[in-house]
């Protein structure tokens, strides 16, 4: 299917679009990602127009994916929404994108291919682990996906999202899309941004956490990335900590999903438009665009409406009894449907 928005359409008229092909109603954990003319994997602004971040649309692939991770999936009230998310972990797998140990990647696949094939049979299981790539050294695992998907029967495809995404959660790396920068004495680190604030990784291994209540004011200068804290934080260490990073491009982009990360967890409803000055302003007015966690909380809530029907892809016939309903690999159909 095609989607048509007008010319001077703002970002989020491209996203709503595609939300709704979709029947997506917890929307705001989603994005559309795509690789800038410097060749940075960036957001799609909502409130900005799309040819003032895109010189030539017709050579653009938007990727919808999973832009905020909730601490506890738990949250998100969707079959639809789960979904989603177990098939953007399906895709960080694929990658090597969620580095965990063999133990938990054979436990993940296990539970995609309850959800995919049905109850473990073990003919249909080998034939399958030989033409459907999960993981990069998958080779090494199959017996141990097989013996993990043995142990499932009867779940349901819905069943096997909530028990993969509650495996996937307590992943040390669940969440978390490292930014490649160096610190104050040029080591290489990694920068990541998550529900609770800012990270620092050596490699995959968290250094340091700066919880947004010990931020004061996150911002960038050129391709430096600054956190200044509060003062009772910095009587303990420096007042501002800078960080660089490849370029100025990728250090405001890294700066815009803090913003958003942030405003999204943190607040409690949609930050508002600040006035334009008359005749100069000083620094962004970037913003985040879209309901905050805690109105989508609140929305469920309220509205206690049952969740939305939708038809999801599967491989084997073997769903009969368990009333499963078939539709396309979303995250990879609408990037290239946009």
């Amino acid at each position: 299917r095609v989607l048509v928005c007008q010319q001077k359409s703002c970002g989020k008229g491209l996203f709503n679009l595609t939300c709704s092909h979709l029947n997506l109603v917890e929307k705001e954990y989603f994005g559309l990602e795509f690789r800038s003319q410097a060749g940075n994997h960036v957001w799609l602004e909502a409130l900005k127009p799309i040819t003032k971040q895109i010189k030539n649309p017709k050579e653009v692939l938007f990727k919808f994916m999973v832009k905020f991770f909730p601490v506890d999936p738990g949250h998100l009230r969707e079959e639809l929404t789960r979904y989603l998310f177990t098939l953007q972990i399906k895709k960080d797998l694929a990658l090597g994108q969620l580095p965990c140990s063999d133990k938990s990647a054979a436990l993940l696949v296990s539970h995609l291919l309850q959800s995919e094939l049905g109850d473990f049979h073990e003919e249909t299981d080998q034939q399958h682990l030989e033409t459907h790539r999960y993981l990069p050294n998958q080779e090494y695992l199959d017996n141990k996906i097989m013996h993990y998907h043995r142990k499932h029967s009867g779940k349901t495809p819905a069943e096997s999202d909530i028990q993969l995404l509650d495996v996937a959660r307590k992943l040390e790396m669940y969440g978390i899309r490292p930014h490649p920068a160096s610190d104050g004495e040029g080591m290489q680190i990694n920068l990541a941004v998550t529900h609770m604030g800012v990270l620092v990784l050596r490699g995959n291994t968290k250094i340091n956490t700066f919880n947004w209540s010990k931020i004061r004011k996150l911002s960038f200068k050129r391709k430096h990335f600054l956190i200044k804290l509060h003062a009772n934080i910095s009587a303990l260490c420096k007042d501002t900590l800078e960080f660089t990073m490849a370029s100025r491009d990728t250090c405001k982009a890294f700066w815009k999903t803090c913003v958003e990360y942030h405003a999204f967890f943190r607040l409690s409803e949609e930050p508002k438009s600040r006035p334009k000055a008359l005749l100069c302003s000083k620094g962004s007015s970037f913003r985040y665009s879209g309901r905050t966690q805690r109105q989508l909380l609140e929305h469920g809530r309220k509205a206690k409406m049952k969740s939305l029907p939708f038809e999801r892809k599967h491989y084997a016939s073997r769903y009969d009894e368990r009333q499963c309903r078939s539709s396309p690999d979303l995250l990879t159909d609408v990037s290239k449907q946009v």
